[in-house]
């Protein structure tokens, strides 16, 4: 029943644009709601506006629902996939079409909503280079007890401190740079002994080279 009402939507369609100009060019139709189901797509979804039948016309919907998903048999899996083309074909009637839907139907100003504001981390950074990651790590070293483990954790922030500024800024950096920006951010509460040398620049910019070739 659904391949005969395609048949013979197909038909009607093809005939009734031959009926109205020798040649049919795209350039001379009216512009496609939406695109990438093509024309015949629209001429179907147009046709079934004018069956009078109710049943009919679910059955007709039914069976453009399938052949659009038949256009993108790649995203059958996607989940709401069915839920999207159903809209899609209410978008395409111009939201002018009496049929029964297994979803909500869309309506003009649905569409035209805007979307909510998405709440962006507000939290100041001063060395965006860095990034949160880092000044999450310096406060929680700075609630560590002085000892050895608090002064293994400093040296393995500070090298990935480094590590971060020359991804970004790609040129040698000294350790006391690195070691005055721990010291800022942890508010004096950070000491590292300056005495004890950062993995060299040299070494950092030659694994981050290795990595990007391996990729």
């Amino acid at each position: 029943m659904i391949f005969f009402v395609v048949c013979k939507f197909l038909y009607f369609c093809g005939t009734k644009s031959l009926s109205n100009t020798p040649m049919d060019y795209n350039t001379t139709n009216k512009k496609l709601i939406l695109p990438e189901y093509g024309r015949n797509i629209q001429k179907m979804v147009n046709t079934i506006k004018a069956i009078p039948d109710k049943d009919t016309r679910n059955d007709a919907a039914r069976a453009i629902i399938n052949i659009m998903g038949n256009l993108n048999p790649h995203l059958r899996d996607i989940m709401d996939f069915r839920h999207k083309l159903w809209d899609h074909l209410f978008i395409m009637a111009d939201f002018d079409l009496d049929i029964e839907s297994p979803y909500p139907i869309p309506t003009r100003e649905s569409l035209s909503e805007r979307p909510l504001k998405v709440p962006y981390n507000q939290r100041h950074i001063k060395y965006k280079h860095f990034g949160q990651v880092v000044n999450d790590l310096i406060e929680k070293a700075c609630t560590y007890p002085e000892g050895e483990e608090k002064e293994i954790l400093i040296l393995l922030i500070a090298n990935y401190m480094k590590k971060s500024y020359l991804l970004w800024n790609k040129e040698v950096v000294n350790d006391e740079t690195i070691y005055t920006a721990m010291m800022d951010i942890s508010q004096g509460r950070l000491h590292a002994d300056g005495a004890v040398k950062l993995t060299s620049s040299k070494e950092i910019i030659h694994r981050n080279k290795r990595k990007r070739i391996k990729k």
